[in-house]
């Protein structure tokens, strides 16, 4: 199980008592200055929530940094398929993985305080009962079983986006949340950044009228070589092929699926999971809306002549019951962004929203055809106050490191963190309709309560996939 109550308590009450706190390093013990907490307390080691790290790979190595910020919180495990990854020993990195994703691959060296253990299979992480909480960072298609899991081990879970593979995944892994008392932060970040926290708030209220249109892209010109062409052949000797497929369909190795390029393979993730997902769900918060009703998908592999198994070039559009269209892109044979300002747009009839993470601009609307407006109705209809901060508070560092504080401090107080496991699973949904949309080639209609749609037998026998033994979900 996860923090006892007795160590809960200490974690919610830091003593002072315990102001001669000792560090222990790999090989000696030093002594360091009291550690303090946002709200001016001492804390100690009763009161740091122990953490393993499960995937501590390019994003794992991210958070693993974030959270070694954070001074309540202990690393207690790193685990990982690939040997190097666990030992953080970056000279024993296949040279073939360096070449080719220099920037993917963490240079790692990191100092631990304390002893860290470190395993190859995740359920012995989850076997540990002095670990309070996990962070799962894992390829895309171990997101479910290992955060199911996870909550049933009493552990309190960090899990990244998108939360899972398939949107049956998803609903299982919420149900399985709503059975339990563990605290389930997803990395939905963006919930975190005080730009969005603010126009979440004011956009739904009428800051810029009736929005009836959003849109939003991704845009990475990959040419000429994408991801490349490669043929099967044997894995390093110290990654652990069979259990980095896990509960995907066995295939040989390939050097440009694993470790990072499996983004770019269908069976593991895709673009629209893993970058469109973050804006699929701040669009969807700052219109107020569940789900679409119904959903559509243009595009194909245009240009690049590589191993991907996803498209190139995509355009997804959805429709929600209330009457906005939203339009996601993904482009990779291309570059250049074509939202003027940010990353994502939103017109209302009133104004129109360009935002990205630290700012953002309103321009207000502007009379159409047969419309005149007088300059006391162009004031009522919309309001801009010219010294509107965007960034309220100060002291923002980035979203990533608010949702985990976020998610400490919620550990603590177990309260309900700002990305829970119903919103990661609606968001990612999102994105699985539109990959759903794309392989049928069909306008296909949404039934949001159900979780089915009611016009494609095709498009149900996508929403979920059958597990390759021995790994089942429940």
């Amino acid at each position: 199980m996860t923090i006892q109550p007795a160590r809960r308590n200490f974690i919610k009450k830091s003593s002072l008592a315990l102001a001669g706190l000792t560090v222990s390093g790999l090989g000696a013990t030093t002594f360091a200055a009291p550690l303090i907490d946002s709200r001016r307390r001492i804390i100690g080691a009763n009161d740091r929530v122990r953490t393993g790290f499960i995937g501590v790979g390019n994003r794992g190595t991210q958070l693993l940094q974030v959270f070694m910020e954070q001074p309540d919180c202990e690393v207690a495990a790193l685990c990982d398929v690939y040997k190097p990854y666990v030992t953080r020993n970056y000279a024993e990195v296949d040279p073939r993985y360096i070449k080719a994703m220099p920037r993917q691959i963490p240079k790692m060296g990191e100092q631990f305080s304390g002893q860290v253990k470190r395993f190859k299979d995740y359920r012995r992480v989850l076997d540990d009962k002095s670990i309070d909480a996990v962070c799962i960072a894992t390829p895309d298609h171990w997101h479910a079983l290992q955060t199911v899991d996870a909550i049933k081990a009493g552990k309190d879970v960090y899990v990244e986006k998108p939360l899972s593979k398939t949107i049956r995944e998803g609903r299982a892994m919420v149900d399985t949340g709503k059975n339990s008392k563990q605290i389930i932060t997803v990395g939905l970040n963006r919930r975190a950044a005080p730009t969005f926290q603010k126009l979440a708030k004011e956009i739904p209220a009428g800051k810029i009228g009736k929005i009836t249109f959003g849109t939003c892209c991704h845009v990475s010109n990959m040419c000429s070589k994408g991801i490349g062409k490669l043929r099967p052949e044997t894995p390093p000797e110290n990654f652990d092929w069979d259990l980095w497929l896990g509960p995907r369909a066995y295939r040989p190795y390939q050097y440009n699926i694993a470790p990072y390029m499996f983004r770019w393979w269908d069976d593991y993730a895709n673009q629209l999971s893993n970058n469109g997902i973050h804006y699929l769900d701040l669009i969807r918060w700052l219109i107020g809306e569940e789900a679409p009703v119904a959903v559509s998908a243009h595009g194909g592999k245009y240009v690049l002549d590589d191993d991907r198994t996803i498209p190139d070039t995509m355009h997804v559009t959805y429709e929600f019951g209330s009457g906005v269209l939203v339009t996601v892109t993904i482009l990779e044979a291309s570059s250049g962004s074509f939202v003027p300002h940010g990353f994502l747009e939103l017109r209302g009839t009133n104004g129109t929203l360009y935002t990205g993470e630290d700012d953002y601009k309103v321009l207000p609307a502007q009379p159409g055809q047969f419309q005149t407006w007088s300059s006391q109705m162009q004031a009522e209809n919309f309001v801009l106050d010219k010294n509107d901060p965007a960034l309220p508070g100060g002291g923002y560092k980035n979203s990533t490191f608010g949702n985990i504080r976020n998610f400490l401090d919620c550990v603590k107080s177990r309260k309900e963190p700002w990305a829970t496991l119903e919103t990661g699973h609606r968001s990612t949904t999102m994105a699985h309709l539109g990959t759903i949309a794309m392989q049928t080639k069909k306008r296909l209609e949404w039934d949001a309560v159900n979780e089915r749609f009611t016009n494609s037998a095709e498009a149900n026998k996508l929403l979920s996939y059958e597990y390759r033994r021995p790994w089942k979900l429940t």
